[in-house]
């Protein structure tokens, strides 16, 4: 990927940043001017914009959020906190923001260089004692921008599935070492583990938890009374929206989601009141009222590119960009904007952007599960604030991308059941505890229903049905598996007893198999 000699050799010479202003930047006047009048009108036509994509999507509440000039100019809840209650959603509804939370990791981040604690230079190892990945030259040399921007090489998603089955932040850190890397620097894979490394060893820098840290680091000096990285205060929240997973072709309210394990980089619950602060802070370039909270030069390395993070298939493609925690691009008119979203397939939608040269954010989030409402919105309004109309169908573009989150996973998915399957052998045969370094080890239990599989910590206890012969199949549904999703779980049998046993859904790293 991308294997320039200039890009690998600054791979393996050091970050491909540097602090400050960067030569040869194009000058922010160098740009389209904004409609007439297209904010105005922005901002009349917002409700009847969130209105019509609620009615499009049936997400069933949101709220919006719009910053300019340092003032909040917009707050407006809508529809409500739970589709079997009719409570209404208010601007100081507390909404669980997923992804998110990674801008806002990075701004914490980006406090912690401003007052010296860290750079954005450091290796992780030098704060994350013991911390290691597969490859000891990374391990030694990943800094926090690294595992901020997602280039560490870590695979996508990695330590999701561990998270999925129960394991805790430490846990999971400690056993990314088993996961196979990527070239360094110049692979880009969006790994919610890997910004939480970086995030834990700013924590570790100052001593204290995470969710402690930005408290006092963010949220207390700007005022975000409402927010926390802890998914116990989100659920303390008497004015909160529930989650609502997009199932069967609705919205339905039926799962929590305890992100705590990735908390910086999913974990963060929030107000759209206490979000335009934070943008009213970014847009300010890091000053909050008198105060100079984030230093420029801290701050601007996050919100530039860092790393090609979609790369055009041809060269008419425009290709994305990431920073340290945002998606870094340029609009149509050619300003710069900085925007992230946020999704649980298990019921929340959230984004944000933010046109900085113009001094305009918003922030739309949702208890819907990301079907592209949240995105439409912002784009539909940032459309009209620069070109005074709409350019095209945004909900149905985003619902298009978002689509594919809800597929169901695993090989069996689909596949009609052998009509003629070869006996399964006796369950004794299966039953016991087989090992995994990866995942830890798991149990094959004989229940008066037929075969349990146990897995994890805990242990998660799912049943396993006769498929054909050795193989049996699991219907697993979490976060990373949508209702639907059906997996091979298969038996390696020697001289009448299971040696190995391999569970499809979760071998995309090819970790997938215990051993006896």
């Amino acid at each position: 990927m991308r294997a320039a000699i200039l890009l690998v050799s600054l791979a393996l010479a050091g970050p491909v940043h540097a602090q400050g202003v960067t030569p040869g930047s194009i000058p922010s006047s160098d740009v389209a001017p904004l409609a007439d009048g297209g904010f105005v009108k922005a901002i009349d036509t917002l409700p009847e914009m969130v209105e019509t994509v609620m009615a499009r999507s049936g997400v069933p509440g949101m709220a919006v959020a719009i910053v300019k000039d340092g003032k909040v100019v917009f707050r407006q809840g809508f529809g409500v906190r739970d589709i079997r209650d009719p409570k209404p959603v208010t601007p100081e509804t507390v909404f669980q923001v997923a992804s998110v939370s990674k801008s806002v990791s990075a701004s914490v981040a980006a406090v912690a260089v401003t007052n010296g604690l860290v750079s954005w230079d450091d290796p992780v190892g030098h704060h994350l004692a013991g911390f290691e990945l597969s490859d000891p030259f990374v391990s030694t040399h990943a800094t926090l921008g690294d595992f901020f921007a997602h280039r560490s090489g870590l695979p996508f998603a990695a330590g999701d599935d561990l998270e999925d089955i129960g394991y805790d932040r430490q846990q999971i850190i400690s056993r990314l070492k088993y996961l196979p890397l990527d070239p360094f620097r110049i692979s880009y894979h969006y790994a919610n583990f890997g910004l939480t490394v970086g995030a834990e060893a700013i924590a570790e820098a100052a001593g204290m938890k995470w969710a402690d840290f930005a408290e006092k680091a963010l949220f207390e000096p700007v005022g975000m009374d409402a927010t926390s990285y802890r998914y116990s205060d989100a659920m303390a929240a008497e004015n909160r929206a529930v989650l609502h997973a997009y199932e069967d072709g609705k919205f339905v309210a039926l799962y929590d989601r305890n992100a705590d394990a990735q908390s910086p980089a999913g974990g963060l619950s929030s107000t759209v009141d206490d979000l335009a602060k934070w943008m009213t802070l970014l847009l300010s370039d890091g000053k909050w009222h008198d105060k100079q909270l984030i230093a420029s030069a801290a701050l601007a390395p996050a919100i530039r590119p860092q790393i090609t993070s979609a790369p055009g298939a041809t060269q008419n493609d425009r290709s994305g960009a990431y920073g340290y925690g945002f998606n870094v691009g340029t609009t149509a008119s050619g300003r710069p904007i900085r925007n992230h979203s946020g999704g649980f397939i298990k019921g929340a939608g959230t984004h944000f952007k933010l046109l900085t040269d113009a001094g305009i954010g918003i922030v739309v989030v949702s208890n819907g599960a990301p079907i592209g409402a949240s995105e439409a919105i912002a784009s539909q309004f940032m459309d009209v604030v620069q070109f005074g109309e709409t350019t095209r169908d945004w909900f149905a573009g985003y619902s298009a991308m978002m689509s594919p989150m809800f597929a169901p996973v695993g090989d069996l998915v689909g596949k009609p059941a052998p009509q003629n399957p070869v006996p399964a052998a006796e369950a004794g045969i299966y039953t016991g505890r087989f090992e995994n370094d990866y995942f830890g080890a798991a149990e094959i239990v004989q229940t008066q229903d037929g075969l349990e599989l146990h897995l994890g910590p805990k242990p998660m206890e799912m049943k396993l049905s006769h498929w054909d012969g050795h193989t049996f199949s699991i219907a697993p549904l979490g976060e990373n598996q949508p209702k639907g999703s059906l997996s091979s779980v298969t038996f390696a049998v020697e001289n009448n007893r299971a040696t190995a046993v391999r569970i499809e859904y979760l071998d995309d790293a090819k970790q997938g198999t215990w051993r006896r």
